[in-house]
């Protein structure tokens, strides 16, 4: 645990740019809202909701917008994945099936916090769609890459469910199995990235992951991009902010140059790329993580990874959490590029290795 004393954040400003000494770890620690305890895992005092799953309409209640069950995957992490099916599902067609990673910085939030949980809602109502939000284990109790070992044995219970060795989830009957995807927002999306490449090294058969949905990915790196420069302190996730967040996710012996930050630097993972699936990005001008987003943007297109875009004027950083208009416009991107993304294709599902 001496790992995530004081002594090393007391440290961080040391190592930052000089535009964040004006700022303390305890600055951002405030922000954050949380704190350390005395074994060295963290206090959340962030009070957004946590709501149950809604697994049957309760007639004394609205009708809920979709269904929702706990599925519970490891014992010993304490994973699992929420899954979400529509009211009325189709009985004459699958649905596809959306592996879903929230946000939350790698450090904040679960699967059942109500913001996220409203989200896969939306998803599996307007698309429709089945969807499994997988609960993962946070920073830095249980820094990366546990989250992405999560996100691949969310994966893994998906293909037992398809082999039906074991019995299946009766939810799980309404998906198509033949077209997953892997969608992610902010820390979610850092998560989606580097699990699909992950998971290149395994055959999934009979699953088919068909493509990656980003929305506004989490990443970074040691130099500054000109939109972290511009926006340096933002309201939603200002920079010193960022650089704490990454000094609590990523383990004490790396940078932000590691490839879990930065999928620039590639490390192990570059020879892999060329292998992905079809990829949606979407990010804000008014975001100090688009310039990330653009760069992942240019590294998949350097590859021939096809790659659909969208860069929206202004907005801000989780901006579809607050906003309905923006959560509108994202969900139909979201849905067009699912829906428009076949199963034909052979470049446009994994290749296994």
């Amino acid at each position: 645990m001496a790992r995530y004393s004081l002594l090393l954040l007391s440290c961080l400003c040391q190592s930052w740019p000089t535009v964040n000494c004006q700022h303390t770890w305890q600055e951002a620690f405030k922000v954050l809202g949380i704190k350390w305890n005395r074994d060295g895992s963290l206090k959340r005092e962030i009070q957004i909701p946590m709501v149950n799953a809604t697994p049957y309409a309760d007639p004394k209640q609205p009708t809920p917008v979709a269904l929702s069950t706990d599925v519970q995957l490891s014992h010993y992490s304490g994973a699992y994945i929420r899954l979400y099916i529509p009211v009325n599902p189709p009985t004459e067609t699958k649905l596809p099936l959306i592996i879903y990673l929230h946000g939350g910085d790698f450090v904040l939030f679960s699967a059942s916090t109500v913001i996220f949980h409203d989200f896969c809602n939306n998803i599996a109502a307007q698309f429709p769609a089945v969807v499994a939000s997988v609960e993962y284990r946070l920073a830095p109790e249980n820094q990366l890459p546990e989250a992405y070992e999560d996100a691949l044995n969310a994966i893994f219970w998906v293909k037992s469910q398809a082999q039906g060795s074991f019995g299946r989830d009766p939810w799980l009957d309404y998906a198509d199995f033949s077209r997953v995807f892997l969608m992610g927002s902010s820390s979610g999306a850092n998560i989606v990235y580097h699990t699909a490449i992950r998971a290149l090294d395994f055959d999934l058969r009979p699953i088919r992951i068909l493509g990656i949905l980003m929305n506004q990915p989490f990443f970074g790196g040691v130099q500054r991009t000109p939109s972290e420069i511009r926006l340096m302190d933002d309201t939603y996730v200002p920079l010193y902010v960022c650089d704490v967040l990454w000094s609590l996710a990523l383990s004490g012996n790396v940078d932000r140059d590691h490839e879990f930050c930065n999928p620039l630097t590639g490390d192990s993972y570059l020879g892999r790329v060329p292998h992905l699936p079809r990829c949606f990005i979407k990010g804000d001008e008014g975001d100090p993580l688009v310039d990330r987003a653009k760069q992942l943007v240019q590294l998949l297109q350097s590859y021939r990874v096809p790659v659909v875009y969208q860069f929206n004027r202004g907005g801000y950083h989780g901006i579809e959490l607050l906003n309905k208009t923006e959560a509108q416009s994202l969900y139909s991107a979201m849905r067009n590029f699912v829906y428009s993304t076949g199963d034909t294709d052979d470049r446009d599902s994994f290749t296994y290795f």
